[in-house]
């Protein structure tokens, strides 16, 4: 679905809610005394009341979920919690993964420093299907990634356990570069009977550059044969 605003920061926008489109490098809510991405977002449309369903890490770029009103805000967390939202990421390492698609499933344990890690045992369960694609320039890797479950750092912490540490992303051991290589590129959900799927390539980023072609050739990422 393409844009229905011409909004800078917005993707789409329905009556009971809106997609807005976070950049790379803005936390999502307030840190050291700078302004979050959702005061952002607020101050830009005149202190519009809304409610965040869902997040996206410093680093990571995209379509973000927001309610306009507190019965929009109950549907969704429902729907997430019941898994009835699909979120899609686009990704990239200059490392090659220990495999080409499937599954990453584990637990989430807190590490050192903030970071996090998998491990076989715990509670904080963490389940990612990806594909890969190998034909970038300079060695580089797309992965398409699929979330369901919603784990602090699940998707960073996913490609490092596959030896690909996203590009950018130095604190689980990614090559240094001009951005953190993680974008939240597609929503997929029921509203109100109505199914709403938004769509946003990647705006920023040398490496994210190349991707047209790629993107061309996969079209959507729910015409994808993910696993059942």
């Amino acid at each position: 679905m393409p844009p229905h605003t011409s909004h800078p920061l917005i993707a789409f926008e329905h009556s009971d809610f809106l997609v807005a489109i976070k950049p790379a490098g803005l936390s999502f809510h307030q840190e050291a005394g700078e302004a979050g991405f959702v005061e952002v977002l607020r101050q830009a449309l005149g202190g519009m009341p809304l409610w965040p369903v869902h997040r996206l890490d410093k680093l990571t770029s995209g379509l973000l979920l927001f309610a306009k009103n507190a019965e929009a805000a109950r549907y969704f967390g429902d729907a997430f919690a019941e898994h009835r939202i699909n979120k899609y990421y686009l990704a990239i390492s200059d490392k090659k993964p220990s495999k080409k698609q499937g599954w990453i499933k584990g637990a989430m344990e807190k590490g050192r420093g903030g970071s996090w890690r998998l491990s076989r045992d715990g509670e904080l369960k963490a389940a990612t299907q990806f594909f890969s694609y190998g034909d970038m320039l300079y060695g580089q890797r797309l992965f398409i990634l699929r979330p369901l479950s919603g784990r602090t750092h699940q998707l960073r912490v996913a490609l490092k356990s596959l030896g690909s540490p996203i590009l950018g992303d130095e604190r689980y051991g990614g090559t240094p570069a001009d951005r953190g290589y993680l974008h939240a590129w597609a929503l997929d959900f029921d509203y109100q009977g109505e199914q709403q799927r938004i769509l946003l390539a990647p705006e920023t980023g040398l490496a994210f550059q190349d991707l047209e072609a790629q993107l061309a050739k996969i079209a959507a990422p729910w015409n994808l044969p993910w696993p059942k």
